[in-house]
């Protein structure tokens, strides 16, 4: 759907995760994988979650193709569930979209504590979400707690207040606003960390 270029957030990612010595990364709604293959090519060990046993299969096969198979592993996973994963075995998480899909707000909250759990201590966790500046915010089929329905895709539009609380705990590294695809979307690109 989106093509085998990394997306410009994972370029992000990857760069924020060198930084900070990260060697493990998960990544929440892997898609198709085009953004793990990227973190795997950039030497993380990457753990790729997402909703599709058929994207996760091309991702797998993507990965032996290119010789990234010991880098790479995936479990099928709902977000809305605990993530199968121990306290504290990763060193950074990336989603991109992903906590912007039709989730509550609760279910939102409940997400990114699962993240802080699975982080090690000064772990970083770079998010995307489409916010309230969006095109699409208001339009179409409202369903309540700020999503709403457009060419049949939900989507949660974050405003600052959530981005805030959903740091609390956190040291809010920076809040980027960008742009992508045709409409264009509007996106933030979040970084935080945990406390050491």
């Amino acid at each position: 759907m989106y093509g085998e270029e990394p997306s410009e957030p994972a370029v992000h990612a990857s760069e924020v995760f060198r930084a900070t010595g990260a060697r493990d990364v998960l990544e929440l709604g892997a898609g198709h994988g085009r953004d793990a293959l990227y973190l795997a090519a950039q030497g993380f060990n990457v753990q790729a979650t997402g909703f599709s046993a058929t994207g996760l299969d091309e991702l797998r096969h993507a990965a032996r193709a290119r010789g990234l198979d010991s880098c790479v592993t995936t479990a099928v996973h709902d977000v809305r569930e605990a993530l199968p994963l121990p306290d504290a075995s990763v060193d950074a998480v990336f989603a991109h979209m992903l906590l912007c899909r039709a989730l509550s707000t609760k279910e939102i909250h409940a997400l990114v504590g699962e993240v802080a759990r699975v982080l090690r201590p000064g772990g970083t966790f770079v998010y995307t979400v489409r916010h309230t500046g969006d095109a699409h915010y208001g339009t179409g089929t409202a369903r309540g707690d700020n999503i709403f329905e457009h060419g049949g895709l939900a989507v949660h539009f974050f405003d600052h207040p959530l981005v805030d609380a959903l740091a609390d705990g956190w040291h809010l590294n920076q809040v980027h606003a960008f742009e992508e695809g045709e409409l264009p979307r509007r996106l933030w690109r979040v970084t935080q960390r945990r406390p050491h």
